[in-house]
């Protein structure tokens, strides 16, 4: 079940630890995986869990064509840019990494469009708007 209380500070500077190291470790190309070396792979956010035993990294290669093949590639570095993180990280344990794609951006996209959208448009125009329009 998910928590309904915001993530900690301590939560907070893990996860933007992790997301840096993890960026570094790909820009680096230390990674043997063809697919991971070949294309820019940005990674947007690392959401960490409140016993930092687990971590969701959301990433997005850029032209976002082959999501789900850098998924599948990164699932495979994960015990690899695991230990690298271990090495560059002043952390106890440092958590399971989960890769998953992120989709806020197609998201908010979506959003963009429903609202410029003519019969939303239409709904949102202030009075002052409408009169200024019709009197044109």
């Amino acid at each position: 079940m998910a928590s309904s209380k915001p993530p900690s500070q301590r939560q907070l500077r893990v996860g933007e630890q992790i997301r840096h190291s993890i960026a570094e470790v790909l820009m680096r190309g230390e990674v043997r995986e063809p697919l991971l070396n070949a294309q820019p792979i940005t990674i947007t956010e690392v959401r960490v869990g409140r016993d930092l035993q687990n971590a969701t990294a959301f990433f997005l290669p850029l032209g976002g064509d082959s999501a789900l093949e850098v998924g599948a590639a990164l699932g495979r570095a994960s015990p690899f840019i695991r230990s690298r993180l271990a090495a560059m990280l002043r952390l106890r344990h440092v958590p399971k990494i989960v890769f998953e794609v992120d989709n806020t951006f197609d998201y908010a996209s979506s959003i963009d469009r429903l609202l410029s959208s003519p019969k939303v448009q239409q709904d949102i125009r202030t009075p002052d708007e409408t009169d200024e329009s019709s009197s044109h």
